[in-house]
């Protein structure tokens, strides 16, 4: 059974186009809409369409919506998509039909015109950069919230989840940490309908976090071990100037060599909290 999730926040005057189409290309499918503290009608207008609504009482994030959305979820495949019309119900079949080619989550990658304006594309394009390099694999998209995947497999990483928008990135990376089977399937994307919850300055910084945060839930050890090496060899070039110059070694390079020994031993403590983290009972 296939289950459709869409958070949503004040999308009425989306979802009064979406959800028809909705239903009229997954007819057999289970469509939620979890309404995340809305001040408008999108409550009404999911029960005036047939639809399940899951209510927030007050407003959670679009991640603490995915996850109550996939607790209520009863198929074992799941389909994320976006309220605000940027995403075609047709194209859910597409992203089923890779499923089905033995993949644990297939992705919907939006190119450079789908993306919400220069800033927005430039820092995905530096996500997908890094996400590429941590894991080895291409990453086409890390933060779109338009995908399908397999519901147990999502379901052992809602602890993992946080409650804000970065929710497409901990759960991708969570896949390929646990080598579970990632695909990407370009998609055209729509203007959305209504206004971004996006804020350019308070999520400007939230993005920048998402970036360390990306390293440090795949692999920490690559983010740390040249951290550490960057601060060892300044150190120890600071060493060779001081012992030229003055003939001693001075607390200045102590202390880089300190901190590149402390900055090693945090990220191998650090691996072995992901590995933890990741650890599933068999």
């Amino acid at each position: 059974m296939l289950s459709i999730v869409l958070p949503a926040k004040n999308e009425a005057a989306a979802l009064a186009d979406l959800l028809p189409r909705l239903k009229a290309a997954q007819p057999d499918a289970e469509i939620i809409v979890v309404d995340d503290g809305s001040s408008d009608d999108t409550a009404k207008l999911c029960v005036d369409n047939g639809v399940r609504v899951v209510r927030q009482p007050y407003s959670m994030g679009n991640g603490a919506a995915i996850k109550r959305g996939t607790r209520a979820a009863t198929g074992d495949i799941l389909v994320f998509m976006d309220a605000d019309g940027q995403h075609d119900p047709i194209l859910i079949e597409r992203l089923l039909q890779r499923l089905d080619q033995g993949m644990d989550m297939v992705v919907g990658a939006r190119d450079w015109a789908g993306q919400a304006g220069v800033s927005r594309g430039i820092a995905n394009t530096i996500y997908n950069w890094l996400a590429t390099r941590m894991t080895g694999f291409a990453v086409r998209d890390l933060t779109s919230g338009f995908r399908a995947v397999r519901a147990d497999k999502f379901r052992e990483f809602l602890h993992l989840l946080p409650n804000g928008f970065s929710y497409p990135t901990t759960s991708t990376m969570a896949f390929f940490r646990s080598a579970y089977a990632v695909a990407y399937e370009p998609i055209p994307v729509a203007k959305r309908i209504g206004k971004s919850h996006i804020r350019p300055l308070r999520d400007g910084v939230r993005f920048l976090l998402i970036i360390f945060k990306i390293a440090t839930l795949y692999s920490p050890l690559k983010l740390f071990a040249p951290t550490s090496a960057l601060f060892f060899l300044i150190g120890l070039g600071y060493y060779g100037y001081t012992f030229a110059t003055q003939h001693r070694l001075t607390n200045m390079s102590t202390l880089l060599f300190s901190a590149a020994v402390i900055i090693f031993l945090i990220g191998l403590i650090s691996e072995q909290i992901t590995s933890l983290m990741y650890r599933r009972e068999v």
